[in-house]
C-alpha cells in the first residue's frame, strides 16, 4: 500500500493511501495530492539512499510520497 504523508507538528499525518491496481483509490490520492500542493506543500520521493526528488505529479508507483512546507530563510 502506497502512502501520501504530510510532515507536520505531530511528526507526520497520512493524507492518502492507494494501490496502483485500485483506480478509485489512485484518483482520491491524486486529488489529495493536488489539494496539498495548492496549500503550499512540496512533494518529495526517495530516489535512492540519501537522495530525493521534488515531484509535481503523484508518482502512482512510489511507495511513499512526502509532503512538506518550503524551508524559510535567506
Amino acid at each position: 500500500m502506497a502512502r501520501l504523508i504530510r510532515m507536520d507538528r505531530t511528526g507526520h499525518s497520512t493524507v492518502a493511501e492507494w494501490r496502483a491496481d485500485d483506480p478509485a483509490a489512485v484518483e482520491a490520492a491524486v486529488e489529495a495530492f493536488r489539494r496539498e500542493l495548492d496549500r503550499g506543500y512540496l512533494a518529495m520521493v526517495t530516489t535512492g539512499p540519501g537522495r530525493a526528488e521534488h515531484v509535481r505529479e503523484l508518482p502512482v508507483d512510489a511507495d511513499t510520497v512526502i509532503l512538506r512546507k518550503p524551508i524559510s530563510g535567506g
